[in-house]
């Protein structure tokens, strides 16, 4: 039995329309995914030990570009930021604006107080007695006395292996790219930074 001319004309415009509607939404969701990746979140993969074990070669990470939007920047956060024109960090705070900070026998010492550092304990105990972190000072390393304002000092935890603040100097704000949040692979590797 023949379908009357009428019904396959409204076929065809559904059709039509719900082509249309699948292009709307594909169109959208590039759209927020594009916002969402240049504006909010960002992956990254981590090349080189500087972080182990606490980040491992080759492993990737989201990181939130949008959260010191809203915040400053907290000591021990794991950040991305701008080393120089071509490449990306990502290590560790260690001083804020304003902190003196040292290191003496191994020890992190911020305006006079010993801090604990327990994101190291894995490592020192494989390190066994051997200094982990040399000692230094501010004054030591760049002539200031304590971390500028708008800056941070940064550290990798892989203190042997990392080039860091000790070597390049304060890190100003403006060239954090963002606060990393997780590793996503590989898919065993799964876990949130705190």
């Amino acid at each position: 039995m023949k379908e009357p001319d009428g019904f396959n004309k409204k076929l065809k415009l559904k059709q039509r329309s719900f082509a249309w509607f699948l292009m709307k939404i594909a169109a959208v969701t590039a759209v927020v995914a594009l916002i969402v990746r240049e504006f909010m979140f960002a992956n990254y993969i981590v090349y080189g030990q500087s972080m182990m074990p606490t980040i491992k070669d080759g492993e990737r990470i989201i990181v939130n570009k949008i959260d010191y939007e809203w915040r400053e920047p907290e000591r021990f956060d794991l950040i991305i930021f701008h080393a120089d024109e071509e490449s990306d960090y990502i290590k560790r705070i260690i001083g804020l604006p304003g902190d003196d900070i040292y290191y003496e026998n191994d020890t992190l010492y911020v305006n006079g107080e010993e801090v604990e550092e327990e994101f190291l304990e894995e490592t020192r105990s494989e390190n066994g007695t051997e200094i982990f972190t040399d000692d230094f000072t501010l004054q030591d390393l760049t002539d200031e006395l304590v971390v500028p304002e708008d800056h941070v000092f940064v550290m990798g935890d892989n203190r042997k292996n990392s080039i860091d603040s000790r070597q390049i100097g304060f890190i100003p704000e403006e060239e954090i790219v963002g606060k990393a949040n997780m590793a996503f692979w590989p898919p065993q590797s799964i876990r949130f930074f705190y």
